[in-house]
């Protein structure tokens, strides 16, 4: 394999739509996520209204790449073997000696094995790796706190009313009957949410179609929503730059089980077909499906019998896992941590930050110094690299977090955004990932600073 990535070698090139194509307003987003989780549970479900009222300050806690273990209401951030470098109970730091009587002297956490060979759901542990489901980790912490406040035991029955908050805000039905508190906001004014896609990256995608790729448009979210967001970020022509749009993909099982268990299906007004089609024969909107019968007519589309596809995406555990270990596709994670750790925003970036100004002002008095969830947090430290202490406390080392390694062990290379790389000629050579290069190659257009700093520390 070639030491280095490029678009042009590609015959089909997908996208992932949410925090993906689609960057959202993440201030403005996550205090509409967490607002959506704890209306459900205060009005629903009888939690303490506190729930309701944050300070700027909380926001520290958000932090991608955190695992809650449901037994002990514990939040643990681990390294590349497994072993918790912080951890906190609700959303107070444990320390050391906590970690240690939590997770024995060796401050190894049970699940791991699991965790990092399948990423698959648990009724344990629950993994944060996306921004729209992130603010449940605050909720989360929140929760347990309160739990503790009133006298009541912490175990895993509070994270089924978490899951029902959830389902009563995101179901598929949601957007269209105007239940729950997200999809209403998002519906009554999306330029409070959603950034548009800069011309740079319009005009990107034109010059890929233009260039005879097949571009593909994958997202879990149901049609409804997934119209509104395109239209706002693309324009009314959106689906004139794909040739495949697949909806309610249901990722990551779209790419991990067989046909039968989940066939594509037609949609009618939204409404999918109660019949699901044997297998698919032409480009066109589909809803749910399978990476098996995608492949089959990538193959007729292309005219190659192993067409190459790359897929961009922001989550490890729908998109970059399963695209790259079940379907072998070359895999583009967006990080948006890089720009917390010296990676200059993107030209279109600052420009959409300077329009959103006014908007900013006229929000809630918590916008003045809540922190970005891309941003490092105090709380949390880095996405990357964190320090790892000797089970004696007196060695340190840096020591790369699990997330870090996943990236590095998934993913071809990593970008902050797509707008980061919109403007390159289609040929550019990008260095990727690799077991055999320095860790601070396959990030464009720079590495995190933890990264470059553990590499000079490095003997």
């Amino acid at each position: 394999m070639s030491e280095y990535f490029s678009l042009s070698d590609c015959d089909v090139i997908g996208f992932d739509l949410d925090h993906t194509l689609c960057r959202y307003h993440l201030k403005e987003t996550s205090r509409l996520i967490y607002e959506s989780f704890a209306r459900y549970l205060v009005e629903h479900k009888d939690y303490d209204k506190d729930l309701l009222n944050l300070t700027p300050a909380t926001w520290d806690f958000c932090f991608k790449g955190i695992v809650v273990d449901l037994e002990d209401g514990n939040l643990v951030k681990l390294d590349q073997d497994g072993t918790v470098l912080r951890a906190t109970h609700g959303t107070n730091d444990l320390s050391q000696e906590e970690i240690i009587k939590y997770y024995g002297p060796k401050r190894e956490w049970k699940h791991f094995n699991s965790l990092n060979t399948s990423f698959t759901r648990s009724a344990t542990y629950y993994l944060y790796d996306n921004y729209f489901d992130l603010p449940g980790a605050l909720l989360c912490g929140r929760v347990v706190d309160m739990l503790h406040k009133h006298g009541n035991e912490v175990n895993s029955d509070f994270w089924k009313d978490m899951v029902a908050a959830i389902d009563h805000n995101y179901n598929t039905s949601a957007f269209k009957e105007d239940a729950g508190t997200y999809f209403p906001s998002v519906k009554r004014d999306p330029g409070r949410y959603l950034q548009p896609c800069s011309d740079s990256v319009k005009n990107w995608l034109r010059r890929m179609k233009n260039a005879g790729k097949v571009l593909l448009l994958i997202t879990s979210s149901h049609s409804d929503y997934c119209r509104l967001i395109c239209e706002h970020i693309l324009g009314k022509d959106f689906e004139e730059l794909f040739d495949v749009i697949i909806t309610n993909a249901l990722k990551p099982g779209f790419f991990s089980l067989v046909p039968q268990q989940r066939p594509f299906r037609t949609l009618v007004g939204d409404v999918e077909d109660s019949e699901g089609l044997p297998s698919l024969d032409k480009p066109g909107w589909y809803s749910q499906g399978n990476w098996l019968h995608l492949h089959e007519l990538l193959k007729t589309m292309t005219g190659k019998p192993e067409p190459k596809v790359v897929y961009f995406g922001d989550s490890m555990r729908s998109d970059m896992f399963p695209a790259s270990s079940f379907g072998k596709w070359e895999t583009v994670m967006i990080v948006e941590e890089m720009e917390g750790e010296g990676v200059p925003k993107s030209d279109a970036a600052m420009s959409n930050e300077a329009q959103m100004e006014p908007l900013e002002k006229k929000g809630k008095f918590e916008e003045q110094g809540m922190k970005a969830p891309s941003a490092v947090s105090k709380q949390w430290g880095s996405y990357f690299v964190d320090v790892h202490r000797s089970v004696g406390g007196d060695e340190e080392s840096l020591k790369l977090t699990w997330c870090c390694q996943c990236i590095h062990k998934y993913s071809t290379m990593a970008i902050p955004s797509v707008e980061h790389i919109a403007a390159l000629p289609l040929d550019y050579k990008f260095p990727r990932f690799s077991p055999d290069k320095p860790c601070t190659t396959g990030y464009y257009p720079r590495p995190p600073d933890s990264l470059l700093k553990r590499c000079e520390n490095l003997p």
